[in-house]
Order: structure tokens, then sequence, then C-alpha cells
């Protein structure tokens, strides 16, 4: 039982500094102002891992590449770390590559999960709160990812689906991340 509870806690710390990585890339893909409080509280805990990559690789000109590798290597932490707690030795070399691709995955599951879950954020405030004070972030966060939904699907007037329909995309790609990481690396 100890072991399943320390297991919890490292994956939901991990996830969590992953996903806050994730927001960090996206952030800086969308040229959010760095000012932006939201901003601020992201890059305040994040800054400790990823400003020394940042010294060495640079940054790209629309790709934030020293987060993405922090993010990379938080999932591949996780995985090195969760075998360790659940068997008590550290993992064969042979399965340090299939880890490192799993880890990849990983991160590729926690984009769709940030996407799934600030686009559902968004949808919710607009029905309930649209004054709200993260709503003009939220936006700016989703409209390059809403926009070319919303130019596909049908004009219903007062009622855009488009949120619905990134939600649903987001979910099936992270069934399927799941999906495949389960069959190639037994995670």
């Amino acid at each position: 039982m100890f072991s399943d509870a320390l297991q919890f806690l490292i994956n939901l710390i991990f996830s969590l500094f992953g996903i806050a990585l994730i927001v960090r890339a996206w952030l800086y893909a969308i040229r959010m102002h760095p000012f932006n409080p939201y901003s601020q509280a992201i890059l305040k805990l994040t800054d400790w891992l990823v400003r020394p990559l940042q010294k060495v690789l640079g940054t790209g000109n629309r790709i934030d590449w020293p987060t993405l590798l922090t993010c990379w290597l938080t999932a591949f932490a996780l995985l090195i770390l969760s075998f360790v707690v659940g068997t008590g030795q550290l993992p064969p070399t042979s399965s340090l590559l299939p880890a490192a691709l799993a880890a990849l995955l990983s991160v590729f599951k926690w984009a769709f999960n940030v996407v799934l879950w600030i686009t559902l954020v968004q949808a919710i405030l607009s029905w309930v709160n649209p004054l709200a004070p993260i709503m003009p972030v939220l936006h700016t966060m989703t409209a390059p990812l809403l926009e070319p939904i919303r130019r596909i699907l049908p004009n219903l007037g007062g009622l855009d689906l488009s949120p619905l329909v990134l939600i649903v995309v987001a979910q099936l790609a992270m069934m399927f991340i799941q999906q495949f990481t389960r069959s190639a690396f037994g995670i």
C-alpha cells in the first residue's frame, strides 16, 4: 500500500510539473506576454530547471526547445522512478530506449490533456462567467486551435461547437496514445 501511495504522489508531482512545462512552451509559441500574471506563475514554477538548458540550447523562433526537452526529461524521470518504486531496482539498460520513446508519448499525452482542460475550462467559463480575468488568456491560448475548426463547421448562429470538437479530438488522441503506449511498452 505504501508503494501505491508513493507511486501516486510521484505520478501526480511529475505530471503536474510536465503539464506546467507544456503550458510554458505553449505560452511561448503563442507569444503570450511574459508579464501576464499567469505567465509569471508558470515561469517561476519552471525556471529553475529550464533556465540552465536555455543557456546551452537557446530558444527557437516559435518553439521553446529547452522547455520541451525539460518536459521530456521530466517524463523520462517519471518512468524510471516509477519503475524503481514498483520493482525496487533500476531498469535494465535495454529498456532505456523504449522508456525514452514512452516518455515522448507521455509528453504528447500531457499536451493533449492540457488542450482538453483549457478548452473545457474556457467553455464552462464562457457560460458561467465570460468576464472572468483568465478568459483573455484562455482565449489567446485556444484561438489557434479553434479557428481552423470554426472554418470547417457550419455557422450555427450563437452556438459554437468548435470547443466540443476540440475536446473530442484531444480525448481521442489521448486514448490512441495510451493504447499505443500500453501495447508497445506495457506502460
